[in-house]
C-alpha cells in the first residue's frame, strides 16, 4: 500500500504496490523498492537508490543518493523500547554510495558514510567512517581506504576470490577422501 502522503520523485518503481507499506516519506528519483518493504512517516530515501525486499525503514532514516539496502535490513529508532513513554526517534544517515549487507540491523542514531559498506548480518551501534568496511555484531571497521577506487579494488578482487572462476581447486585429503 502507498499512501496519497508519499512523495516519489521521477520513474521509481516499487515492485508491486500491494506488498508495500509506504506513508509519509519521500523517495529520490529512479530509486527501486522491492517486496515486503515498509518505509515510514519522515525517511528520506536519496535518488538512484536500491532497496531489496523485507528491508524496513522508519521515521528518523535519511538516505543519501546511490545506497544499495540488501534483503532484510531493520533500521531502528528506539534505543530503549517501552510502551510507557514517548519515541524520540534519533536522526540515522547513510550517505552517498554506501552499501548495506543484507540482514544488518542499523541502530538509531548512527552514521554510516559515504561509500562505506557494511557486511551482512552486520548489527551497526555506531557511526561507520565513509570508506570503510565494517563487519560483525557489534559491526566493526575492518578496513579503510584513501579513495573510492581503492574501496573499488579491493571489492572488486573479493569478488574474484569468492568467484568460481577464482577460487583455487580443493585439495583433497587422500586418507579420507575429503576436502583438507
Amino acid at each position: 500500500m502507498i499512501d496519497a502522503d508519499v512523495v516519489m520523485g521521477v520513474d521509481v518503481r516499487v515492485h508491486d504496490p500491494a506488498l508495500v507499506n509506504l506513508f509519509g516519506c519521500r523517495i529520490g528519483d529512479r530509486t527501486f523498492v522491492g517486496p515486503f518493504v515498509e518505509i515510514t512517516y519522515g525517511v528520506s530515501v536519496g535518488r538512484d537508490c536500491l532497496i531489496e525486499s523485507h528491508s524496513f525503514l522508519c521515521d528518523g532514516v535519511e538516505l543519501g543518493d546511490q545506497v544499495f539496502i540488501g534483503h532484510g535490513v531493520v533500521f531502528t529508532n528506539d534505543l530503549y523500547p517501552r510502551t510507557d513513554r514517548r519515541v524520540v526517534h534519533p536522526h540515522t544517515r547513510v550517505g552517498f554510495g554506501a552499501s548495506i549487507g543484507s540482514n544488518s540491523t542499523i541502530i538509531g542514531g548512527v552514521t554510516i558514510g559515504d561509500h562505506a559498506v557494511v557486511g551482512a548480518g552486520a548489527v551497526v551501534t555506531r557511526d561507520i567512517p565513509a570508506l570503510s568496511v565494517a563487519r560483525g555484531n557489534p559491526a566493526r571497521v575492518t578496513r579503510t581506504f584513501a579513495d573510492r577506487e581503492a574501496l573499488l579494488v579491493y571489492i572488486r578482487g573479493r569478488q574474484a576470490d569468492a568467484s568460481p572462476a577464482g577460487r583455487r581447486p580443493q585439495q583433497t585429503d587422500p586418507r579420507h577422501g575429503q576436502h583438507a
